[in-house]
């Protein structure tokens, strides 16, 4: 019941704002309220444009010797597009997440294509001897790692022949992400609250819904453990001081979405109202104002598109977590609906910079991947 409401909650402040996009700016797409085949046609086509793209190419590639001089395709044979490492696994993953809701989708021919091209078991044992060398105990942790778990749990979950095949072949590579995150997060001494790839709780909140799929007992307590030391004490989350310059996540809207899938309804409301008393009781977006980019061809700067994105699910995910009747509830919906609103137009592929890895959090939000739809 509290999915319906939270939901007919957002789609009429979706509906309100409608009228604001009566006009566009040149190259700015109409958002969509919800994920239906059009725009998950559109998103797809971003993924597909980048996912064996090889370059421009940014890798994080510790090297030993001359030997380890090599191409990205060499390196990482499955993942070596959409410009870096996570955002290839993750555009891995827009395309499963679209082709599981439309099957029938005009773009899913080339979608499965694409995904066969990459997901073999050869080219998933290359990348399992790449993560697998001691030298790379930090690589891509714990960002691309979490991407890579979400990766095997929409396969994992999609009753589909190729999507079990694509499964089974990624398990030895997703077995050994889930090991390398299993052994660090004992030794994390303290939590990490950037609002870049780094962040721990955004992290934390994808690889808490990989465990509760994979029914991963262990990984799920490793992470209620690390609730309890970094998280549970925090009061009043600087708010006011995000974003910073180059954020595509919130520090305090992260921890805040990672708690409600830890803690009870009524633990979390309370524990919200400590750590977030700025959330108001009465239901406007004016308590939280979307951010602002300003040149969408800087790499750095297009983050704050991103930032849009992300608080707009993170915001979801909060109203989720708290009961139907919170009085908190329709300020959080009006916030995302507002950022929503400002950050979909924006997810047009125009810059490379911001194609190669915003469509994945535009299908993360209007999926509602978040909440377990």
């Amino acid at each position: 019941m509290r999915r319906s409401l939270s939901t007919c909650m957002l789609c009429a402040g979706l509906f309100l704002l409608d009228a604001a996009f009566a006009v566009q700016p040149a190259g700015v797409a109409s958002p969509p309220a919800a994920l239906d085949e059009a725009a998950a046609t559109r998103f797809a086509k971003l993924a597909l444009t980048c996912l064996h793209q090889e370059y421009p190419n940014k890798i994080s590639h510790v090297m030993q010797g001359d030997g380890d001089v090599r191409p990205p395709r060499a390196l990482t044979p499955a993942f070596f597009g959409c410009y870096d490492w996570h955002s290839a696994v993750h555009g891995h993953w827009l395309l499963a997440r679209l082709l599981h809701s439309f099957p029938n989708s005009s773009f899913a021919k080339d979608a499965r294509a694409a995904l066969a091209v990459s997901l073999t078991p050869q080219n998933i044992a290359e990348e399992v001897r790449y993560l697998g060398n001691e030298k790379r105990a930090s690589f891509e942790r714990p960002y691309g790692l979490a991407w890579l778990l979400q990766l095997s749990a929409e396969l994992r979950s999609w009753d589909d022949p190729q999507a079990q095949q694509w499964a089974t072949a990624l398990a030895p590579l997703e077995s050994l992400a889930a090991s390398k995150l299993k052994d660090w997060l004992p030794k994390l001494h303290y939590p990490i609250r950037i609002g870049e790839h780094d962040q721990t709780a955004f992290s934390f909140g994808l690889i808490w819904d990989w465990a509760r799929i994979t029914s991963d007992a262990r990984m799920t307590a490793l992470l209620e453990d690390a609730a309890a030391r970094f998280y549970r004490s925090d009061r009043a989350c600087p708010l006011a001081y995000e974003p910073s310059g180059q954020d595509f996540l919130s520090p305090c809207l992260a921890e805040a979405d990672f708690m409600r899938r830890v803690l009870a309804p009524d633990d979390f409301a309370k524990w919200l109202t400590s750590f977030l008393p700025q959330v108001p009781s009465k239901g406007n977006a004016q308590w939280l104002p979307p951010g602002v980019v300003t040149d969408r061809s800087d790499p750095k700067l297009a983050h704050i598109d991103g930032l849009n994105l992300s608080r707009a699910w993170m915001l979801e995910g909060i109203a989720h977590g708290l009961k139907p009747t919170d009085k908190r509830v329709p300020a959080l919906l009006a916030a995302a609906s507002s950022h929503r609103a400002t950050a979909l137009p924006a997810v047009t592929g125009e810059h490379y910079e911001g194609g190669h890895w915003l469509g994945t959090f535009a299908v993360y939000l209007t999926s509602e991947a978040g909440t377990g739809k």
